[in-house]
């Protein structure tokens, strides 16, 4: 008999982009003290005379890529039964959230000598901790240079320099300033065990600015329980990975013994380790038998059955009242588990009724399912997350869809799989490997057999066809083929001969089974990749007007029942049936300057968007030569031409220096040739410019609209082979030629060759607090990980900083490969071995502030640094690993070199959604229903004491605007709610590519681009990214990944970019 079907799948993200944040494994947090002292001076001469629109921004630097940094291991989970009022925690680091546990192992980079100062200040108290690294905050020193010289532009902000004692794993060291401020020698001196904790910065008030208004969550008040909460350790023997086989042995446990050996208790159960109770079970340690019997497949015989060893035993108590004290604001720390507890309670009916996917849970009836192609169909479902806020305890939910594989007979899902009829022509190699690859692992049930319904899973396919199989019969070898035993035992006469057979079972013991006898079972997730058709189909399914997505949020709750759910009921927690009403606020749009010689020299942009009519770009790039390349046999030579020539007039009217004619005439290329006619055209150009001193400035090339690799094929070759920036734009839009589409790729074309294409007038006017006032540079840092399903492909790391100020426009790219799936950024600092200084300190960090002093004569006197891409679980770990690499690449630029800085993480996938509390009253909504662009929330649902915001900064186009979530880890910047607030929305007004205010912080979205266009460097057919005049080329169809490893398992260096497209946006 087989086994029972699993209530789990494997999974990875939903379409809804949840995610399911974890802990840190051993990560020890640091003390913050306050230190004072003195700067020393420049790493270069400064340029106090720098003019207007000064610098020629966008240096770009790589880096090589390394493997994992060392990793330290999990605390313990500790043994034993305490008594009832001890608090104890399992032995593993904390989580944020109420996330359920996921743990990310520790470990750290070595700390660094930093230049140092002397005095330390009051620290903020906390739980002890042992052996804790320390890191301080930097605090305000004058800067009478700077103080003079921005006075007249708005109020002065004396810079703050930072004498650092900065991190180590192994051993915890400090530095003990002996030699006085100005002065970089110090003696490294061991920290005694610390009994002070970490915390994030303080709210520093809640926000003013801007025009009040009142918006609904999709968050619900949860009544904190008035009961006295038990966790137990629970070891199941023999041990099983399924939490499904756990849930159903504990389920048949609390039904034979709820009322005997549990005392009439109702546990809450993980799956896995842990079980709560609300007050103490009768025993503090207890053995149980339980027998499984399996599912009846309708065979009529004996059903297997399955005994297993449970052992419960206390572990410790849930505190709730610290859970109270920390939502009071009088705890510095959520207590974890006291939320861990309440989050499984509530997960608990779910779980037993629908189909959980991380934090989601999916049935077919939550509502209609849809077609997705290629035999996979989408199911809707919901999210849901318990969290600690303003208002106490939320519960926050949404809606989710995720890809489902359809029960359809094998032969069916095949047929749809590839797309034709399977009878008219037999399988080729290609054909199989992507069967293959389809049904592998997935469970199928037989239907040859009347109603006994046996369960399978797919472990491979035959090399043979069916009509090739024999296997033996009896014992002394007489063979028998599947066919014939088909037909003499159940009277079936299977009609694809030609095809495999499905194997299912293990691999040493196969059983062979005709792909035309079994059926898909029902309810199994989809967790490979989905192709582009499936992407946008499930899209589209997703995709919900915020009326109506509102009303499906309250209409779950409603049908979940939270009030009559017996384990809510248990553990005496309540939730409300209403969204959260919360206080917001509506920023103003900033004023955006362009060039004088335009009609309009500026403009106000109304609810998020603009144009460039009558505007020409502040500052225009110059394109003298260029060429076209058209790889698309649809576009005549002369329909190239005209797209050209229209193109480049476009240019001219932008305000960009754009010479009409190409160097030589549009050349019509295949595909498959791109690297040998890109070298060959490219050599062509230069051998008619490179005698007149020239260089060839752009490439223009035409792609078909579904190009598989060829997109993600010339960026690598132009950009590190060529040296050459690129402008792909797809048929479709060569043949349409509108011209709001030529306006925009004017906007990608000028920043790619070095010009600008507005700047915000307050940056020009001196008025950005904290921004304006000193040279300031802004960071946007990003990791993109490869598709589920890609072992051993690295991840790459990117990192953009602004190369000028005052304007804050243009902005550098630096990217890096690292260990697979690795989330902190390697090569932010590291040191490389020189034949000649022997060990030279480098990196990310210093090559963009180096490449800042070159482009604006200054060093950075502040730093702001915007973190993408980073759950709730990693942030101490994150953090404590960036900001130390910060400090130290300043400090390897010049002892006591150390500008403030502010660290602030970006986090879009969230489920957190605003609605406006009146839909029918446009004043409050965009053309699309959603909440206006500049609508910020710091109140209510915000974390109950740190600094974060929920910022929805751009103008919905369809469905359900999604805010950033911003969160401030480290601020010596000293931000007021408003300045930081405003400086974020305003910079969203800058983005280079769209005349309309994006989603998130340019700087961050720069990063996600520079990481996807390095992922072509590698496996230029595995990216999600690309132009957006070419969005479907940058998505691969055909030809293999490269090789992303070299022997050895080290991570092979992305190829370096050429210097001439270092200096320019060319990741837009």
């Amino acid at each position: 008999m087989v086994r029972k079907a699993r209530t789990e799948l494997p999974g990875s993200e939903e379409a809804s982009g949840s995610q399911d944040p974890g802990g840190i494994g051993g990560t020890q947090r640091p003390v913050i003290q306050q230190q004072g002292g003195r700067g020393g001076r420049g790493w270069a001469p400064a340029n106090p005379q720098q003019p207007y629109y000064g610098g020629r921004g966008g240096a770009v630097y790589q880096v090589r890529g390394g493997g994992p940094h060392p990793r330290g291991g999990m605390a313990q989970p500790q043994q034993g039964a305490l008594p009832p009022t001890e608090h104890q925690g399992r032995g593993r680091h904390p989580q944020r959230g109420g996330m359920a546990p996921q743990h990310y192992r520790g470990g750290h980079r070595d700390g660094g000598q930093m230049a140092g100062g002397h005095g330390v200040g009051p620290s903020v108290a906390g739980p002890s901790r042992p052996l804790v690294p320390e890191l301080h905050q930097a605090t305000q020193a004058p800067n009478p240079a700077t103080q003079a010289s921005s006075s007249q532009y708005g109020p002065s902000q004396s810079p703050r320099v930072a004498p650092v004692r900065m991190l180590d794993q192994f051993e915890h060291l400090s530095i003990k300033d002996k030699a006085g401020p100005s002065q970089a020698t110090q003696q490294l001196v061991p920290v005694a065990p610390s009994s002070k904790s970490m915390r994030f910065p303080l709210r520093p008030g809640k926000g003013s600015y801007g025009t009040k208004c009142l918006v609904k969550a999709n968050h619900f008040f949860a009544e904190l329980p008035d009961k006295d909460l038990h966790q137990y350790d629970v070891s199941i023997i023999p041990e099983v990975t399924s939490r499904g086989v756990n849930r159903a042995v504990m389920r048949q446990l609390i039904a034979l013994y709820q009322e005997s050996h549990l005392g009439g208790r109702l546990p809450a159960y993980d799956g896995r380790k842990s079980l709560y109770t609300a007050g103490p079970l009768p025993f503090s340690s207890k053995e149980f038998q339980i027998t499984l019997i399996d599912e009846d497949d309708g065979s009529g015989m004996e059903r297997r059955q399955r005994p297993f060893k449970v052992v419960i035993k206390l572990a410790a108590r849930a505190d709730l009242h610290h859970l109270q004290m920390f939502l009071d604001g009088k705890h510095a720390e959520a207590p974890q588990e006291a939320l861990q507890v309440l989050d499984i309670v509530l997960r608990e009916l779910p779980n037993q009724r629908y189909t959980p996917v991380g934090r989601s849970f999916y049935s077919a009836d939550l509502g209609r399912k849809q077609p997705l192609g290629e035999g996979l169909e989408s199911w809707r479902g919901f999210y849901q997350s318990i969290r600690p806020t303003q208002m106490g305890l939320s519960l926050n939910i949404d809606m989710s869809s995720t890809a489902f594989i359809e029960p359809l007979p094998v032969i069916e899902f095949v047929a749809q799989l590839l797309n034709r009829d399977v009878s008219a022509r037999p399988l080729s190699d290609a054909d199989r490997v992507k069967i293959k690859k389809a049904l592998r692992g997935i469970k199928v049930e037989v239907t040859h057999r009347g109603n006994m319904r046996r369960k399978y899973r797919i472990s491979g396919l035959t090399p043979q066809a069916t009509r090739e199989l024999t296997f033996p019969v009896d014992e002394r070898g007489t063979m028998k083929s599947v066919v014939q035993y088909f037909q003499e035992t159940y009277g079936f006469t299977i009609q694809h001969t030609t095809w495999p057979c499905l194997q299912v079972g293990n691999q040493q013991r196969p059983n062979y089974l005709p792909m035309e006898v079994c059926k898909i079972v029902e309810g199994q997730r989809y967790s490979k990749r989905l192709n582009e058709r499936q992407i946008t189909a499930l899209l589209k399914v997703t995709c919900q007007r915020p009326y109506q997505r509102e009303l499906d949020i309250v209409q779950t709750v409603h049908h979940n029942e939270y009030g009559s759910d017996r384990y809510a009921t248990e553990f005496g927690i309540k939730i409300s049936d209403k969204l959260a009403s919360v206080e917001a606020r509506i920023l103003p749009a900033p004023r955006l300057k362009y060039n004088d010689n335009g009609r309009e020299k500026d403009v106000l942009p109304k609810i998020g968007q603009w144009n460039m009519m009558n505007k020409k770009m502040v500052n225009g790039g110059r394109v003298n030569n260029w060429i076209c390349i058209n790889f698309s046999r649809n576009v005549q030579d002369n329909v190239a031409r005209g797209f050209c020539y229209e193109l480049a007039q476009m240019c001219q009217i932008s305000g960009m220096d754009f010479f009409l004619e190409p160097v030589l005439p549009p050349l019509g290329a295949h595909p498959d040739q791109v690297e040998r006619v890109l070298k060959a055209r490219y050599h062509d150009a230069m051998t008619r410019l490179r005698p007149q001193g020239k260089d060839l400035d752009l490439l223009i090339a035409i792609l078909p609209d579904n190009n598989g690799s060829l997109y993600g094929d010339l960026k690598r070759i132009c950009e590190t082979d060529l040296g050459l920036v690129s402008q792909c734009c797809l048929t479709k839009h060569v043949f349409k030629m509108s011209k709001q589409y030529l306006a925009n790729v004017a906007l990608k074309i000028n920043v790619k060759v070095g010009g600008r294409n507005t700047v915000l007038m307050d940056a020009l006017t001196r008025r950005i607090p904290l921004v304006s006032d000193r040279p300031t540079i802004i960071f946007g840092a990003d990791v993109t990980h490869p598709h589920p399903g890609e072992d051993s492909s690295p991840s790459i790391a990117a990192v953009v900083a602004s190369q000028d100020w005052p304007e804050i426009t243009k902005y550098a790219g630096l990217v890096s490969a690292q260990a697979h799936r690795e989330e902190l950024i390697q090569d932010l600092f590291r040191f490389r071995q020189d034949p000649n200084r022997g060990n030279v300190p480098g990196g990310m960090i210093m090559e963009l502030l180096k490449s800042f002093l070159v482009a604006t004569g200054q060093k950075p006197q502040r730093i702001i640094f915007y973190r993408d891409g980073v759950s709730e679980g990693q942030f101490y770990q994150v953090l404590l690993h960036e900001l130390d690499a910060i400090r130290k690449a300043c400090a390897s630029l010049e002892s006591n070199y150390q500008p403030p800085v502010t660290f602030v993480v970006v986090q879009k996938r969230h489920h957190t959604r605003l609605f406006a509390n009146n839909h029918a009253d446009q004043r409050t909504v965009d053309r699309s229903g959603n909440i206006l662009p500049g609508t910020v929330v710091d109140s209510k649902i915000c974390h109950p004491t740190e600094f974060d915001f929920y910022l929805c900064s751009h103008a919905g186009i369809q469905g359900t605007s999604r805010p950033a979530h911003y969160h401030v880890l480290w601020d010596e910047n000293k931000f007021s709610a408003d300045e930081l607030q405003s400086l974020t929305n305003n910079l969203c007004y800058t983005y280079a590519r769209c005349t309309r205010s994006v989603s998130i912080v340019p700087p961050a979205y720069y990063a996600h681009l520079a990481a996807f266009r390095a992922r072509f460097y590698m496996e230029p057919d595995t990216s999600d990214s690309g132009s957006m005049t070419s969005a479907a080329a940058g998505r691969g169809q055909g030809g293999g990944p490269r090789t992303t490893r070299v022997p050895g398992s080290a991570i092979r260096p992305l190829p370096a970019l050429k210097d001439n497209v270092k200096r320019v946006m060319f990741y837009c």
